[in-house]
This record gives structure tokens, C-alpha cells and sequence, in this order.
């Protein structure tokens, strides 16, 4: 395979580089490779139609822009880790523009192939910041800070908002998003009662005013006296632009691209945009809101004849007698927000593709704080399900169900999840975890680190990831989820009321505990086509059918959510339940659930929903799986995880024992695995996995440290233990994957086939 620098490579020709090294027709003697291409079958409708591989985090520092100083890094994980791609951004205070930092990655990038690795390269604006706000100075991201402030109505009063200054890991050794400048954007005064703000008594006064100061640290403005003005009340409106490109900029999506085709030569596997959206805010004020004469345009079009800075002061403070249009100001702009920013998302996926070819990989994962919360809807609108992937990602402790339900959205065999927590300890069980819940890490470096020099290199932790990733060359579904938890999004990103970022997570996490997992998905993927009925009546997302469907306050949807479950209540193949009042509509509207849902909807309280939910699931025969317990990492939220000895089922019918309780590289297994009357059994150590086919018979297998193996005419005892995968390809032979096995194959292995693929597990230090 030529592998001219000219070429524009992707995913694609590095999974073709290792099919090169890794798949012949016979035994195959390269005890130094990590992975092995192998195409996976039913993948017709993924653009990816391959087994994944080992993925870790690479993040550049002052060592790796030295001459040749991204060799320690590639030569170290050559031998100590089973990654072959490595997803890689930039921690130090250069851009990606410039033609230096552009050569490094390239001579990186060319290194690193080499040796069997695949760099997936951060190409995010955020890492040109300066490149861009040269080139379009007006089209810095503005925050507007609304407060309030008594008039005397005698005197004049002079009142001051001071700017802020928000960071990331984008901005990790480097400058923040700071502010760049200042105005005044405006000022009302008003009457405000016990009640709120009487709308007739509003009053724009900002031409009256005196704008004192207005720079990148404060915006100081003198109200008028004005002797009418005897108990009326301001708002003032400051508007800071900040050192990071407006989501809105209509220059925004072509600088991205312009980016990747600087880098169209270099022989990179893909680019990641890592936690796009909104600077991220801790503790996030609803009068802090996000502006630009660009997103003030967006809004004016979608809806005419409004001003989005008079509507500030409706979504912020609230004005008598309009609560129905503040709620729908509100559900506007929010929505407006989550769209853009999935649209950003997807337009630099497809331009990856464009660029480095069709199967480059587009990395890393859309969610910043890893849990449905106040920070996350100000960031990005909970826009996850939109955020296209052709791989499920999520990173440190997004609750499973949202990880699950992501790889239905892109129907990926499994999960990856960028992992991190303060101790190698840590990742010892939580790999396991992640296999029993439909996934595998990413794995980052340990951060806070509890010890100087923490690295996950030592010990038997990436060699217990190569026995788990065993999984990867026969699964080719995601994990059964047999519940889908469709929550209100309008809802949750709406903060007038309670709902606020109120996804569902206590009522999966009471199911998930029991070992019945469910899917959370947003309401506004019925909206937007994802969430669809069958052909057989069954409400689906993506490849998963679903036995039963929960409703989530639904509160503030639009009615055509209530027509798809009246739909769906016709076919009666979803048995649907609802929790939470629906008394209002998106436009802030009064509604009536009682008669726009199905009678057929069972209304449960939150407390009651999941007994409720599983009794059915019990009553119609379907099983539990691994038992969940609350697990966090990095002093991030908590939510249900499985325990890390268990079983799963994924949507193809494989059935899964993953166990490593008591030790990383996995315990012993001395199990049947039973199904539709058909039985496998193991002995073996962590991992035990088969698809029993039609008649009975394997179809796939996989297992850690065999010993032996039985399932109808299929037997196998091994003079040592080895890893194992096993599985008919498309012509109908079978083919072997084998690991850490030196000198002759098994005779019991040789009579199944003579297609085996030798590889390694990571060196021990």
C-alpha cells in the first residue's frame, strides 16, 4: 500500500496498513501486533464496518514540540500498551495555524504509523483562537450579564457590571477565555411589584444613558434621574466579548475546514473536537446569557418580530401576566443553542470525512461535565444525541444509560468512554465495568494524580484491556437495553421551575441497580426522526427495540410528541408509562396530557415507576442482567455502573461473562452459558463470551485464558491456557484469533481452522 505524504488518509488506509500485517489466509507468526482488522458482520448500515481497537490519550506538552520529542511517547506504548489509535491534543501555548506546530504533527503523525499507531489529531478551532480572531475580529462569542438595580428616581445612579473570565482544558497552559471588550447592550426601567415586572411599565432608556466605561473589565453606566422614576427598577445589560469564537459566526464552520485541509497531507487517522460548545461555567447564572449580533439574527428568524435582547429581560427576571411567552422565549432559545452547536458537531464530521476519506475517525466525545446538569445545559444544550459519531463516546462518569443509548444512535457495536480518576487502582475495576456495561475505555493518563509519576503502564492493567477487547472481534451489536427513558428536553433546559437539567437519571439508576438497563434518550429525538416506530409496532432507536417506554415530564413538549406514543399505543408493542404533569406546551400554552396522550399510558409517580416498570419486564420473561451499584470517578457525580463480575447480552445474542471482582486480569470461570435451550461451557479466566447459531452450534466465541470449551460438536481442551476468538466469517469458515500464544498452535485449535491471527498483550515493565 503506497503511503505518499501527498495521500489524503484516513481511518480507512490505517486499518488497511494493519489488515497488511494482521489477516492471511493462514497461521500467522507476528507476536508483535496489538490488533487485528477484522470486519465485523451486520455492519451494513455503519459507515465503520470494523472490529475497534485500543484507543488512549496522548496530550502534547513542551517535550513533544522538541526535535523528535514525540519519540518517547510512540516507542514507550509500542511495547507497553495494546492502543493502536491515539486520540491527541495539545497542552501547551502554541495553534494549530502555525506552520511549525503543523510540521511537528505531521513528522509525529509519519512516526507513529511506523509503529502501528493511529493518531487522531485535536483540530478544534479553540487551538487557533488567535488565527481566528485576526481574521474575524466582530465574531468573538459575547456573554451578557443581566442585572438589576433600584432607581432613586431624585438621583442619578451609577452601576457597574464586571466581566469575567472563563477556562477549559482547551486553555490549560494557555491564554483563557477572556474577554477582549466590552459594551453596554442595553437598559430598561420598570415598575416591579410583589408579582414581577408590570410589562406596561417597561421602558428601553438605554439612549438616556451615560455609558462611563466599557472595557474588558467592567461596563460602568449613570442611569438618569428622572422624578417619575420614584420606585421603578433597571435592568442593565452588559455584553462582553470573550476570547473564543461565537458558536454563531458565519466564518465559524469554513476557518474549521480550512483547518483540516492545512492538514490534508498528513497521513492522520482522523481529528477530534473534544467537549464542544459554550465556555464551560460552573455554578451557571440564569441572567449570565449567551449573545452575538449573530445568534440575536438566528433568533429574530426563527422567530419573527421578536428581539432577543428585550426577550433577555422576559428570560431572566419574568414579567406579570407573561409566563406562558417567558416559557417559550426560554424553550426557543435553549433549543436554538443545543442546534447549533450539534450542527457544528456534525458539519466537522462531515468534513473529516471530505478530507482524510470515509472512514477517518471523528473524536473525541461531545459531553464536557459528564452528567445532565446545570453546566452541561448552559454548555451545549445536552446536544449528545446529536452530536454525529460513527463510534459512541463519552468521557469520565457519564451515567451508562446515556453511553448506551448513544451507541443505539450510532448503531456501534459498543461504546468508548475517555476514563480518568486520581489511581491506577481505579481503572482496575472500572475496565471491568465498562465490559459488562457495552463498552471500553479511552483510557487517559490518571488525573489529579494521587502520586507523582502515576501511570497506568505499570501492572497488568492495559494487558486485562487486550484480554476484554477479545470481545470486539465478535460483537457486532451494542448491550440489550430492553427500557427507554425519553425525557423531556424542553423540560430539562428550561429554568423556569423545578425541571432544570432534570434528565430521568434517579429513575434509570433505580432500574440499572436491579440489572434492568435502560436507554435515556431526549424527547427531541422523536422530533428530530431518531426515535421511531417498526415495522412490527415496537418503538426503536436505532438497532434496539423497545419492550417497555417511560416518559419523562414531559412537560413543555410539543403536542406531536404526545401524537408519536398514540402511535405507538395503536401497535401495542411498547408497553408506555408516563411520569410528571404535561400542562403546558413548547409556545407556553396550556395543554391537556390527559387527552392528547394514549389512555393506554400508564401515569406513575417517580418513587413507583421503576417497581412498576420491572414487574412487567418480570411478568413477559425478560431477565436481568448484572446488578448495579453508584460508582463515580474524580469527584465527579455518581450514577449506576455494573459490579465488575457479571453478565450481559448484546442485541445480536451474545451472551457475555466478564469477571474481574478480584483480579485485573480476570477471575476464574468455570460456567454454562445458556440460551433458547442451547448450552456453552468454559473454563476459563475474565472473559467468556458466545452466539450460539440457529441449530445450536457457536457461532462466535471468545474467551480469556482457555482451558476447555464445549457446545454441541464444537469441543476444545488446551494443554495451556490462551486467549481466544473464534468466529465463521462471510464465506462460512471460521477464523481464530489468538493471543500471547508462543510456539505451535493447539492441535484442538488446528482442527477448527487454519486461519488464526497471532497477537501480544502490552510488555510487563
Amino acid at each position: 500500500m503506497k503511503t505518499g505524504v501527498n495521500m489524503m488518509i484516513g481511518f480507512l488506509s490505517f486499518l488497511l496498513l494493519m489488515a497488511e500485517k494482521n489477516i492471511m489466509a493462514e497461521v500467522e507468526d507476528n507476536p508483535g501486533e496489538r490488533w487485528a482488522q477484522v470486519e465485523l458482520p451486520g455492519q451494513e448500515g455503519n459507515v465503520i464496518k470494523t472490529a475497534w481497537p485500543g484507543i488512549g490519550c496522548w496530550f502534547w506538552k513542551e517535550d513533544e514540540f522538541r526535535p523528535g520529542g514525540y519519540k518517547a511517547f510512540i516507542d514507550l506504548h509500542a511495547e507497553r500498551s495494546g492502543f493502536t489509535l491515539l486520540t491527541t491534543s495539545i497542552r501547551h501555548p502554541v495553534e494549530v495555524t502555525d506552520p511549525s506546530v503543523h510540521d511537528q504533527i505531521k513528522a509525529a503523525t509519519e512516526y507513529a504509523r511506523s509503529r502501528g499507531f493511529g493518531i487522531v489529531m485535536d483540530l478544534d478551532v479553540r487551538l487557533a483562537r488567535k488565527a481566528f480572531m485576526a481574521a474575524h475580529p466582530d465574531e468573538m462569542q459575547e456573554i451578557v450579564r443581566v442585572r438589576e438595580v433600584p432607581l432613586s428616581g431624585a438621583e442619578p445612579v451609577i452601576f457597574e457590571i464586571e466581566s469575567l473570565t472563563l477556562g477549559d482544558h482547551y486553555t490549560f497552559r494557555a491564554e483563557p477565555y477572556r474577554p477582549v471588550s466590552g459594551r453596554l447592550l442595553r437598559v430598561y426601567s420598570y415598575f416591579a411589584g410583589t408579582n414581577g415586572i408590570e410589562p406596561d411599565s417597561v421602558k428601553d432608556i438605554t439612549g438616556v444613558c451615560e455609558v462611563i466605561e466599557a472595557s474588558d473589565k467592567r461596563v460602568r453606566v449613570k442611569l438618569p434621574a428622572d422624578e417619575t422614576g420614584a420606585g421603578r427598577k433597571a435592568c442593565v445589560m452588559a455584553a462582553f466579548s470573550l476570547f473564543t469564537p461565537d458558536v454563531f459566526a458565519p466564518h465559524l464552520d469554513e476557518f474549521q475546514k480550512n483547518i483540516l485541509r492545512q492538514y490534508s497531507e498528513v497521513p492522520l487517522a482522523g481529528a477530534c473536537k473534544d467537549e464542544w460548545g459554550f465556555p464551560g461555567r460552573f455554578g451557571p447564572r440564569a441572567d449570565d446569557l449567551w449573545f452575538s449580533k449573530f445568534m440575536a439574527r438566528a433568533y429574530a428568524e426563527r422567530r419573527p418580530g421578536r428581539d432577543l435582547a428585550r426577550d433577555f429581560l422576559l428570560m431572566a427576571l419574568g414579567e406579570k401576566g407573561r409566563e406562558g411567552e417567558r416559557i417559550a422565549a426560554i424553550n426557543h432559545y435553549m433549543e436554538m443553542c443545543r442546534l447549533r452547536n450539534g450542527e457544528h458537531e456534525t458539519r466537522f464530521y462531515c468534513d473529516i470525512k471530505e478530507i482524510f476519506g470515509p472512514q477517518a475517525m471523528s473524536a473525541t466525545h461531545p459531553t464536557w461535565y459528564p452528567f445532565p446538569t446545570p453546566e452541561e445545559v448552559f454548555k451545549n444544550g445536552l446536544d449528545w444525541w446529536i452530536c454525529r459519531r460513527d463510534l459512541a463516546q463519552t468521557d469520565e462518569v457519564t451515567p451508562f444509560c446515556a453511553r448506551t443509548a448513544l451507541a443505539k444512535k450510532w448503531r456501534s457495536p459498543l461504546w468508548y468512554n475517555m476514563y480518568y480518576d486520581s489511581s491506577p487502582v481505579s481503572y482496575e475495576e472500572d475496565v471491568w465495568r465498562h465490559a459488562l456495561g457495552g463498552g471500553r475505555i479511552n483510557f487517559h493518563p490518571p488525573w489529579p494524580p494521587k502520586e507523582p509519576g502515576a501511570s497506568l503502564l505499570n501492572g497488568n492493567l492495559l494487558r486485562a484491556d487486550c484480554r476484554i477487547r477479545l470481545l470486539n472481534y465478535i460483537s457486532t451489536a451494542p448491550i440489550d437495553c430492553p427500557i427507554a427513558v425519553v425525557f423531556g428536553h424542553a423540560r430539562a433546559l428550561n429554568w423556569e421551575g423545578p425541571g432544570l437539567a432534570d434528565a430521568g437519571i434517579r429513575l434509570t439508576n433505580a432500574l440499572w441497580e436491579d440489572g434492568f438497563y435502560a436507554d435515556l434518550i431526549p424527547s427531541s429525538e422523536i422530533e428530530n426522526g431518531s426515535l421511531t416506530i417498526s415495522d412490527d409496532g415496537a418503538i426503536q432507536y436505532g438497532p434496539q427495540k423497545y419492550a417497555a417506554v417511560i416518559l419523562h415530564q414531559p412537560q413543555y413538549e410539543r403536542p406531536r410528541i404526545a401524537e408519536f406514543f398514540r402511535k405507538a399505543a395503536s401497535r401495542g408493542k411498547s408497553a408506555l408509562f408516563r411520569v410528571g404533569e404535561w400542562t403546558v406546551d413548547f409556545e407556553g400554552r396550556r395543554y391537556d396530557a390527559e387527552s392528547g396522550l394514549p389512555p393506554e399510558m400508564k401515569t406513575v409517580d417517580g418513587a413507583g415507576c421503576a417497581k412498576a416498570v420491572i414487574e412487567f419486564l418480570q411478568a413477559k420473561g425478560i431477565e436481568p442482567q448484572t446488578r448495579c451499584s453508584l460508582r463515580g470517578a474524580a469527584g465527579f457525580l455518581t450514577s449506576m455502573m455494573p459490579e465488575p463480575s457479571g453478565r450481559c447480552r448484546l442485541l445480536d445474542g451474545t451472551i457475555i461473562i466478564a469477571s474481574g471482582a478480584k483480579d485485573v486480569m480476570g477471575d476464574p470461570i468455570s460456567e454454562a452459558i445458556s440460551s433458547g435451550g442451547h448450552e456453552a461451557r468454559f473454563d476459563a479466566v475474565g472473559i467468556a463470551a458466545v452466539r450460539f447459531s440457529a441449530d445450536g452450534g457457536v457461532e462466535a466465541m471468545a474467551a480469556g485464558g482457555l482451558k476447555s470449551f464445549a457446545c454441541g460438536a464444537m469441543r476444545i481442551e488446551l494443554p495451556e491456557r490462551v486467549d481466544v476468538a473464534l468466529w465463521r466469517e462471510a464465506d462460512g469458515h471460521w477464523r481464530g484469533i489468538l493471543q500471547d500464544c508462543e510456539g505451535e498452535i493447539p492441535e484442538a485449535l488446528k482442527r477448527i481452522t487454519d486461519r488464526w491471527t497471532r497477537l501480544r498483550s502490552p510488555a510487563l515493565r
